[in-house]
C-alpha cells in the first residue's frame, strides 16, 4: 500500500525511542505512532534548520514540500486511488502537529492543500475532478488553495459578493477574494462564489477554478506577523471564464461545502497550534535547563518550574481535545463543537505557551537568535484564521444549545 512509503525507515524503531514529551503518545495505535516518528525526524532534519531563513526571508519552502509530498504527507486522507495515503484524520492531527513544529509555514501550507483543498473535492467532487485536481497535487509538486475569505465579509462567510453566473458552459466569476493562503504557489482554487443572489447563503456555490487563467490576478504578497513562509493574498477576477462542469458538487451548495470544511480544517489549525506550543515548550526547557542564575540552572527556580507546568498542561489537554475530534470525525459522530473546542483551546494554548517562553528566556526570548518570537509570531494567526476565536465560541455555545434542546 502506498501510505507504507511513510514508515519505511522506521517499522523497527522501538517504541521506547519515542519523544518521551509526549506522554499521550502511547495511547495512539502504532501506526500513528510510526507516523509520529517519521515526521519528527523529518521536521528535525528537513524544516526546524531552515525555518529562521524561510521567516526571515518569507521563503516558500518549496523543497521540502516536495519532500513532504514524498512522504505521503501533502493527502494523508485521500484515498490511494487518487494518489493520497488513505490514514484517518487522527494521523492528519498527528502528522501536522509534527510539521508545524518543525516550521509553522510548512505545517499551514500541508493543512491548506490537505483539509481546505482537496477535502471538499474528495467529499463533493466527481471521479473526473478527483483525477484532475486531486491526484497531481498530492505529490507536492502542485499545490491547492481555498478561496471563502472577502474584503468585506470577515467572518460573515455567507456574505459572498463574488459571482459567478451561468453563461452557456461556462460561469463568469467576478469578484475579489482576500487572505489566501497559498495563492501564489496554488494550482488550483476551490472558490467560494454567489450563483443566486435572491437565495443569500443558499445561492453560494462551490468551483474549481484552475490558476493561472485568464482573468485571475493575484494581489501583493502580504508583509505578515507570522508564517513568512507561506504566501497570503488576494485574488482578483474579473471576467473569469470556467466550464460550468467545474461546479463541485450541486448549485446552492457552496455555503454548506464551506462550513463542513472549515469543521475539518478547524482539526488542522489545533493541529498546527500545537506544533507551535510545543516548539516552545521544547525551546523554554532546553534554555532553563542551560542558564545559570544564583548558582543553579534556572530550571530549579520555583517561578520557572511553575511556568512550565502550566505550559504542559494547557498543551496536552489541547492535544487530546484535538486527538478527541479527530475521532469524532474519523468515526462518522458530529464533530462541529469539539473541532471548534480543538481550536479554540490549541490556538489560545499556542499563544500562552509562546509567550511563557519568551519570559523564561527573557531577553534573549525578545532577539531573533532564538526561536521563540518567531513561535510568538506564528501563534498568533492560529486564534484567526479559519474562524476567529470569537466564532469558535459562538460555534460551541450554538451547539450545546441544541443539545439541551434550547433552541
Amino acid at each position: 500500500m502506498q501510505c507504507f512509503r511513510l514508515f519505511a525507515n522506521v517499522l523497527n524503531v522501538s517504541r521506547g525511542t519515542f519523544n518521551r514529551h509526549i506522554v499521550s503518545l502511547s495511547m495512539l495505535p502504532d501506526t500513528h505512532q510510526m507516523l509520529h516518528k517519521t515526521c519528527r525526524d523529518f521536521a528535525e532534519e528537513e524544516l526546524k534548520p531552515i525555518a529562521a531563513e524561510v521567516d526571515k526571508k518569507h521563503l516558500f519552502p518549496k523543497e521540502q514540500v516536495k519532500k513532504m509530498g514524498e512522504l505521503g504527507l501533502m493527502g494523508l486522507c485521500v484515498p490511494e486511488k487518487f494518489g493520497g495515503t488513505e490514514l484517518d484524520y487522527l494521523a492528519y492531527a498527528v502528522a501536522l502537529e509534527e510539521i508545524s513544529r518543525g516550521c509553522a509555514s510548512a505545517g499551514v501550507i500541508m493543512s491548506v492543500n490537505n483539509s481546505l483543498y482537496s477535502g471538499p473535492i474528495d467529499k463533493f467532487g466527481n471521479d473526473k475532478q478527483k483525477e484532475k485536481y486531486i491526484a497531481p497535487f498530492m505529490s507536492g509538486e502542485k499545490i491547492g488553495c481555498f478561496a471563502l475569505s472577502e474584503p468585506g465579509n470577515g467572518s460573515d462567510a455567507g456574505a459572498a459578493s463574488t459571482t459567478a453566473k451561468a453563461n452557456g458552459n461556462v460561469y463568469t466569476i467576478n469578484g475579489t477574494k482576500s487572505w489566501i493562503t497559498n495563492g501564489y504557489e496554488a494550482g488550483a482554487i476551490v472558490l467560494f462564489a454567489t450563483t443566486d443572489k435572491s437565495k443569500k447563503h443558499k445561492g453560494i456555490s462551490a468551483i474549481i477554478v484552475d490558476s493561472p487563467t485568464t482573468g485571475l490576478s493575484l494581489g501583493k504578497k502580504e508583509d505578515k506577523l507570522g508564517i513568512r513562509g507561506s504566501s497570503t493574498c488576494s485574488l482578483i477576477f474579473e471576467d473569469c471564464e470556467v466550464p460550468r462542469e467545474n461546479l463541485l458538487g450541486e448549485p446552492g451548495l457552496g455555503f454548506k461545502i464551506a462550513m463542513m470544511t472549515l469543521d475539518a480544517g478547524r482539526i488542522g489549525i489545533a493541529a498546527q497550534a500545537l506544533g507551535i506550543a510545543q516548539a516552545s515548550l521544547d525551546c523554554a526547557m532546553d534554555y532553563a535547563s542551560k542558564r545559570q542564575a544564583f548558582g543553579q540552572s534556572i530550571i530549579k527556580l520555583q517561578t520557572i518550574q511553575q511556568k512550565i507546568a502550566d505550559m504542559a498542561l494547557k498543551l496536552e489537554s489541547s492535544r487530546l481535545l484535538t486527538w478527541r475530534a479527530a475521532q469524532l470525525k474519523d468515526s462518522g459522530k458530529p464533530y462541529t463543537k469539539e473541532a471548534a473546542m480543538a481550536k479554540l483551546s490549541a490556538s489560545e494554548t499556542a499563544t500562552f505557551c509562546a509567550h511563557q517562553c519568551i519570559q523564561i528566556l527573557g531577553g534573549m526570548g525578545y532577539v531573533s537568535d532564538m526561536p521563540a518570537e518567531r513561535h510568538y509570531r506564528d501563534a498568533r494567526i492560529t486564534e484567526i484564521y479559519e474562524g476567529t476565536s470569537e466564532i469558535q465560541k459562538l460555534v460551541i455555545a450554538g451547539n450545546l444549545v441544541k443539545e439541551y434542546g434550547l433552541n
